[in-house]
């Protein structure tokens, strides 16, 4: 059976693919729940990842959704299977294409807690790729400087995944960090001298050193997952 947070993500996804809702705000509106215990849930809290919650998403979409499909993980999401291959097949009815917001480097702050913190995405650029789609891309941000060079240039689209809890580390990957002196983009590395800190590296090592940082100074965490490049 899928995780319950996977299924909650997939009948957001479906229902802002059908243009009935665009932020995790409205739809925390629409199925009357609270939207701070929302954002818990979609972050995989078993608190907040109840069967009322999936109650008040059948009860508020009826003609959509199959309540057995969230609760005991029978059959499928959508009542009626037919209505989503018109919707993928037929013109008119065809749903919205997910996309991504463009982030400023500065807003990863605000990404965790989806426009509580006053960011509303909705509003931001947006961009579709079907690769980024496939790996879990959240969110875009456009590279300044060059402590990444030549990984990552200047003006660079970097594909985001939002990292729910900072408990785990892919050593050697590149993450975006927020963290009290602002938001950076650096590649990780275990800090053998110290178990409380990580090491932060450049890629253009030459004009920028590596340094130590205490990982409790990290208030989010997100992986990159892709690039885009104009030449």
């Amino acid at each position: 059976m899928k995780e319950k947070s996977d299924i909650l993500n997939e009948a957001y996804e479906y229902l802002r693919s059908l243009g009935k809702i665009h932020t995790k705000k409205e739809f925390a509106e629409q199925i009357e729940f609270d939207k701070t215990n929302l954002s818990s849930a979609f972050s995989g809290s078993e608190r907040y990842l109840t069967d009322g919650l999936f109650k008040k998403i059948c009860d508020t979409y009826p003609e959509l959704f199959n309540i057995d499909y969230f609760v005991n993980g029978k059959g499928e999401m959508l009542k009626n299977q037919s209505i989503l291959k018109e919707q993928q097949y037929f013109g008119e009815k065809q749903p919205r294409y997910k996309t991504v917001p463009l982030l400023p480097i500065d807003a990863v702050a605000g990404f965790p807690s989806e426009d509580i913190m006053g960011i509303n995405y909705a509003d931001c650029e947006q961009y579709r790729v079907p690769e980024f789609e496939m790996s879990g891309c959240e969110f875009v941000i456009r590279v300044s400087g060059s402590s990444m060079y030549p990984k990552y240039s200047n003006g660079d689209l970097l594909a985001c995944k939002k990292i729910p809890a900072i408990t785990f580390f892919q050593w050697g990957k590149v993450y975006v960090l927020d963290t009290v002196q602002g938001a950076l983009v650096k590649r990780l590395f275990e800090d053998k001298e110290n178990s409380d800190n990580i090491i932060c590296q450049s890629d253009n090592k030459e004009n920028y050193p590596a340094f130590s940082l205490p990982k409790n100074e990290i208030r989010s965490l997100s992986i990159v997952l892709g690039v885009i490049r104009m030449e």
